[in-house]
């Protein structure tokens, strides 16, 4: 698949008046967003916004990315809702530029890239992360069973294993990775049970001993 193709999948999904995941933030991120200090997140693949908009409304100064313009639509339509704002860019992550260590905080909820790129992506995305920022991620796991309710990409390339994200971010202080099986109440395309890797992470501070 191309990254064109990707897009029109998006584009078509995010043209429908309803949201698709619904206007509530994903609760996995709502609980650990809450317990940081505030400051600025990233959060690519944000499409329709319920995750960069709650952070938003949070007091986050958010940056969302997205392939589909019609995902910026119905998020800046939900900002305007909540009475919030958020630079939301459109366009292919891996040609984006961001200033190093500028983000306190990632997050990548359900951010199922290209296979061949998501290794890339994760370690572009770490070099805008400062150290000690947190990098809060939820997806579908390699055990996922896709259906059309639960929704999730159907091919294993495209899904997470915990050692994949121990390789992709190997400089991470772990502080939470497991795979969990759970139950989604996530609009029309995930409801229902569906297992995921969960994965909170602190990015090393090389400059201390101890490296955190």
């Amino acid at each position: 698949m191309t990254n064109e193709q990707y897009k029109s999948r998006w584009d078509d999904r995010y043209r429908d008046a309803d949201f698709a995941y619904g206007k509530a933030p994903n609760l996995f991120f709502k609980e650990h967003l809450d317990q940081l200090n505030k400051g600025s997140i990233l959060m690519p693949a944000d499409g329709e916004g319920r995750n960069g908009v709650y952070a938003a409304v949070s007091g986050w100064q958010v940056t969302s990315t997205d392939l589909s313009p019609e995902g910026k639509t119905k998020a800046l339509q939900l900002a305007a809702e909540l009475n919030t704002d958020l630079n939301y860019i459109v366009g292919d992550l891996e040609t984006m530029q961001f200033e190093p260590a500028s983000f306190d905080a990632i997050g990548l909820i359900y951010a199922h890239f290209l296979p061949e790129k998501k290794s890339i992506l994760h370690k572009q995305l770490d070099s805008y992360l400062k150290p000690g920022g947190t990098i809060i991620f939820e997806a579908f796991s390699k055990n996922h069973e896709a259906n059309a309710q639960v929704g999730g990409p159907t091919e294993k390339a495209w899904l997470f294993s915990e050692e994949e994200i121990k390789k992709d971010f190997s400089n991470y202080e772990i502080l939470l990775l497991k795979e969990e099986v759970v139950g989604l109440e996530e609009g029309k395309y995930h409801n229902g049970q569906g297992t995921v890797i969960r994965f909170i992470g602190k990015k090393s501070n090389p400059f201390r001993k101890d490296g955190r």
